[in-house]
């Protein structure tokens, strides 16, 4: 019998695709609603606040049995008694949604990683304690600079020593002991902006002289998590592999992941967490990439973009307004060489432009 998976966060498309591609039968709670969720499942529940999500997953389970709960970004610790929950469990989620545990944790396996910065150390890198995407994230320069940065944030922060180069990541599934690395990462950020340091993309693998070594180095982090299914670590390639973080959840380069190797990363996650890893890992097959776009000023998306589906997810419906700043679409690319895959990128990107003012 088809098994009912509910995937659950702030944003689900992504695992949902994966999920039903896996022949799973799939609900979900998410807060944008875009079309192509629809696509991939048999019922749906919207949130806005965080707080509301928990009621919008009780929504759910009332209309549907649930045979196994996926929670992604922002619902990784919501307790749902009475439904297995397929991945890490909560205790050990809090752990790595936790910086400042993150940077303990990796001095205590002795992987490379930045140092917390001395006072009146500059420039650094400050960052919230929590949060995902490293949107919050800045460098800063003076005294004056972290002020303004404390005061404007108003949440408990750290600061590390910045490391400057390649941002990069390795996507592994684990079964709690074990860990395989699938696929090395070229994570894309925003560049600019109080949000430069906000994941915008991805190319899948990734070309760098260090990234088989950032992915056995993945592989050992990863292990000693306690960490169960679909786990990222973040690097930061420079003259060695220097590891900033560990998400214990879907990871949002699943996309790309799975366009390079060829293989359906969901049901890779339910095997790891029956205590089944792959023999080896998987080769790349091409390069994959995607963007996402943002909105340049506030706007209305007025046409319908579902009939480029093909080359875009995340579609967002006529009629959805975005202020400046918000994600609006991602776009993909693909090809024999990551020079060949950003091309086809461009040109997609240059498609839906014109469709989005």
């Amino acid at each position: 019998m088809t098994e009912t998976v509910l995937v659950a966060g702030y944003a689900t498309r992504h695992v949902a695709r994966s999920a039903r591609r896996a022949g799973y039968r799939v609900c979900a709670v998410d807060h944008f609603l875009d079309i192509d969720l629809g696509w991939n499942v048999i019922d749906y529940a919207g949130f806005e606040e965080l707080a509301d999500l928990p009621a919008a997953i009780d929504q759910i389970c009332s209309r549907n049995p649930i045979d196994h709960l996926i929670l992604t970004s922002g619902a990784e610790t919501i307790a749902c008694p009475g439904i297995r929950r397929a991945g890490t469990d909560p205790e050990t989620i809090q752990k790595f949604l936790d910086k400042s545990s993150i940077q303990k944790f990796f001095s205590e396996i002795a992987v490379p990683h930045p140092t917390l910065a001395a006072t009146g150390e500059f420039p650094v890198m400050i960052k919230p304690v929590s949060g995902a995407g490293g949107w919050r994230n800045a460098i800063v320069r003076t005294e004056e600079e972290k002020k303004a940065w404390i005061d404007g944030m108003e949440l408990p922060y750290l600061c590390q020593q910045f490391i400057s180069g390649l941002p990069a990541s390795v996507s592994c599934v684990s079964d709690g002991r074990r860990a395989v690395a699938i696929a090395s990462n070229e994570q894309i950020l925003r560049g600019f902006g109080d949000s430069a340091f906000g994941f915008a993309g991805s190319i899948t693998p990734c070309d760098h002289p260090l990234a088989d070594r950032m992915m056995a180095v993945a592989e050992h982090i990863v292990a000693a998590s306690g960490c169960i299914g679909s786990v990222g670590v973040d690097f930061v390639l420079s003259d060695e592999a220097v590891a900033i973080e560990v998400n214990p959840r879907f990871q949002a380069t699943l996309d790309t992941v799975e366009s390079s190797i060829g293989t359906n990363l969901f049901t890779m996650h339910m095997d790891a967490c029956f205590g089944r890893l792959p023999m080896a890992r998987p080769r790349p097959r091409r390069y994959a990439a995607r963007r996402i776009l943002f909105a340049e000023k506030d706007c209305m998306i007025r046409s319908h973009l579902d009939r480029f589906g093909a080359i875009i997810a995340d579609i967002p419906r006529p009629g959805t307004e975005f202020s400046e700043g918000d994600a609006m679409v991602s776009v993909f690319g693909s090809g024999e060489s990551r020079e060949a895959a950003l091309r086809m990128l461009d040109n997609h990107i240059s498609v839906i432009r014109q469709y989005l003012e």
